[in-house]
């Protein structure tokens, strides 16, 4: 070989080192790039999994929260429902009720009837109490204002002062409520 030629080739073999060790940093530099490419997709995941867990919270926040109101309007309405629901047998009753002070002002008691009085007296009384244990209470209207929501007004007086006007008179049939609610308005003449 001569001296040329082996300049040639190691001319040759340099810019082959030359290649490779560029062909290197190129390697290196995209190693790096891919590894803070990299860095930056793990960052980014981070980023997406803690949006989707603060989501996720808040969704389940949510719910547990509309679950909680669930249950109390649930556990209210059941309550009310064991409340009133006797308030159709109740209502009928009521009927019965009002026979039996029928009864009483009729038997007004004499030495005749007394034991009549007496008997019909403690029927009633027994009904009464299991009615008020059960919710029912009677509306007190004789004297009080006379007020559409509790009373109706089936006849009209004149009234004997102006402080009477507006006021029940009279009271025809007795009004009831069931725990609160009216369940029969008061039949009721009112002074005006």
């Amino acid at each position: 070989m001569s001296d040329k030629e082996k300049e040639e080739m190691k001319a040759s073999e340099e810019s082959m080192q030359e290649q490779n060790t560029a062909k290197e940093k190129k390697k290196e530099k995209t190693k790096n790039e891919s590894k803070k490419s990299d860095k930056e997709k793990a960052e980014d995941i981070i980023n997406d999994l803690g949006n989707k867990l603060i989501e996720t919270n808040d969704k389940y926040l949510r719910l547990y929260s509309e679950f909680d109101n669930y249950r109390k309007r649930s556990s209210k309405e059941r309550i009310e429902l064991s409340k009133t629901a006797s308030e159709e047998m109740i209502v009928n009753l009521l009927a019965v009720l009002d026979d039996f002070e029928r009864a009483l002002k009729s038997v007004e008691s004499n030495d005749q009837t007394a034991v009549l009085y007496e008997g019909v007296g403690l029927i009633y009384n027994k009904l009464h109490s299991i009615l008020s244990q059960k919710g029912l209470k009677a509306m007190e209207s004789l004297g009080a204002d006379f007020d559409p929501d509790f009373h109706d007004a089936i006849a009209q007086v004149p009234a004997q002062n102006e402080k009477d006007k507006g006021k029940v008179f009279d009271e025809v049939q007795k009004g009831y409520f069931l725990y609160d609610k009216v369940i029969r308005h008061a039949k009721v003449v009112v002074s005006n």
